[in-house]
């Protein structure tokens, strides 16, 4: 095997792999800013500022569903809004450990404030919204108005 041609095949793979997920989670790199509890300490600086908060949106005859991966929270740690035609996720995940005393070898989750906002098509109604959180999952259910019927205009 020519070693150039492997080299040039790896490199391919490595860049469409980073192209992927570019394209496909760029809205899931989610910039975290620190803060904690007022009983602890604010995790290390060194910390990780940006981790992914992976989503998923579909629609129903009925509904839009948002799905949120957002582990080790609690309910009470999220804000979750709706403003005009966007969701506002908002939330602080918070670290429950003291980190002065570790050495650490990796630390790949990111800790803090953070928000996601999410356009909403023009017929949801707020009023009937329905949000959860469980297995570290949040899942927002926008119930739909009823869609306006198709309406005829004639030509002149």
């Amino acid at each position: 095997m020519d070693p150039l041609r492997t080299i040039a095949r790896a490199w391919e793979e490595l860049t469409e792999g980073w192209r992927q997920l570019l394209s496909r989670n760029s809205n899931a790199l989610t910039h975290f800013v620190g803060g904690a509890r007022k009983d602890q300490s604010a995790p290390s600086p060194d910390f990780p500022q940006w981790g992914l908060l992976s989503a998923e949106t579909w629609e129903t005859a009925g509904a839009l569903i948002v799905r949120m991966e957002v582990p080790g929270m609690d309910k009470e740690d999220f804000d979750v809004s709706v403003h005009g035609n966007t969701l506002r996720i908002r939330g602080e995940k918070r670290s429950e450990d003291n980190h002065h005393e570790r050495k650490y070898h990796l630390m790949e989750r990111a800790y803090g404030r953070f928000e996601r906002s999410f356009t909403l098509p023009q017929n949801i109604d707020r009023d009937k919204a329905e949000v959860s959180y469980r297995n570290g999952i949040l899942t927002v259910i926008l119930a739909k108005t009823e869609p306006l019927p198709p309406k005829q205009l004639p030509l002149q």
